[in-house]
Formats: C-alpha cells, structure tokens, sequence
C-alpha cells in the first residue's frame, strides 16, 4: 500500500476538517472561494446524480469520507448504496450519519479505489468526492471505477487539479507534505483517464482549482 493510502486508511485530520465545512453550506461556499477558487454549489448539484438512480439501482460512493454525499439519499429511495472507504474511522461516521437519517439502505464496506472488491458491472452510479486526488494512482482508480459500472453508468465527482492558478500551488505542496494528495494531474490527464477508462461524453466544469466531472461509462 502507497504512502498516501496508507495515511488515509490510518485515518487523517484532514478528513474531519473537511466533512466539517462541507456539512455546512453557508460555510463552505465562502472557504470553498477563499482557499480554491471554487462555487461549491457545483458539488452539491453533483450530489443530486442519486436522485437518478432508477428503483432497484445500485450507487457506489468512494471514497465516502463522513458520509456526506449521503444529504441526497431520501430514506424512501429503493437503491442499494454502497458507501466504500479505505479508513475505517470514516466508515463508522457514515455508519453514523445513516442511522441518523434513517437510510437503512446503506452498506458500508472497506475499499481500496485501486483494487475495489466488487464485481464488475456492479452499480448504475458511482460518485467520487475529492478523491482521485488523494489516490497514488487516480488513472487506475478511474479504470477501477469504470470496471464496476454497468454499461451507460454514471461517474461523477471532483478533482483537484495541479494546473490551474499559482495561487493554488501552496495547497498542493502542502497537501503533500501532509501525506493525503496523490499526484492528481491537469485537465489533459483527467481527460485521458476518462478515455483511458472507456468513459465517454465526459462532461467538466473547471471551478478555481477543482474540476467536478459527470462521465458515462
């Protein structure tokens, strides 16, 4: 297991922060354009791609973080939801999040993004929030993804990416030296491991430093 994963699987205070600021909107919009240059609307708006899932569907959240992706889940929707993440502290603050929802259609499961134990052709949605990122691989975690999608899936998320303003340089350095970002890529590597991947008309909106994605498989 790479540097990077193995810090997230130990568990990061990064991902507290994070979960934190992204539970609030009122605080996250403002953090999101201060640090990143971002419109977190547009993370929120992705978030509703569960909305889409037909009855009976299966969605596969990873890496879930505290489970805020789940805000979009109602407790009446018929999908399975798979919330997938190599840290098991960020597992059990789904756990908790669900329960606190009543989403009982939640599943959580232990997962690297590189070497998912899933079967192929497995969910209809897969959703990754600042993630590939955070992979040591994001080219193969895209591949990965593709992998478990059924024909005609969706994959939405965001990135960070390392080609935008030098104004987001300091993130980037210091996202390292902390030992939870990958080495990410600019908007020509996102686009190659969509290709790569088999994805096609992948759609991206470049927001500051992040780019939020909806390709289909």
């Amino acid at each position: 297991m790479s540097g990077v994963s193995a810090n997230w699987r130990r568990g990061h205070p990064w991902a507290a922060v994070y979960d934190f600021f992204v539970e609030r909107e009122s605080l996250s919009r403002p953090v999101g354009k201060l640090l990143f240059g971002t419109d977190t609307q547009l993370l929120y708006d992705e978030m509703r791609a569960v909305v889409e899932v037909p009855d009976g569907g299966a969605v596969l959240d990873i890496p879930c973080g505290g489970g805020v992706a789940l805000r979009a889940l109602s407790p009446d929707r018929d999908v399975r939801y798979v919330a997938a993440d190599i840290a098991p502290a960020m597992l059990e603050r789904t756990e908790q999040v669900a329960r606190e929802r009543g989403l009982d259609q939640v599943e959580t499961r232990i997962a690297d993004a590189e070497d998912m134990p899933f079967d192929d052709a497995e969910f209809d949605l897969a959703m990754s929030f600042a993630g590939l990122h955070c992979f040591p691989h994001p080219d193969v975690a895209t591949s990965e993804v593709a992998r478990v999608l059924k024909p005609g899936g969706r994959f939405v998320g965001s990135v960070f990416l390392v080609d935008g303003s030098i104004r987001y340089r300091p993130m980037v350095v210091m996202g390292r030296v902390a030992g939870v970002m990958g080495p990410s890529g600019g908007m020509a590597d996102l686009r190659r491991w969509f290709a790569d991947a088999g994805f096609a008309d992948a759609q991206i909106e470049r927001s500051g430093a992040i780019a939020y994605f909806d390709a289909l498989r």
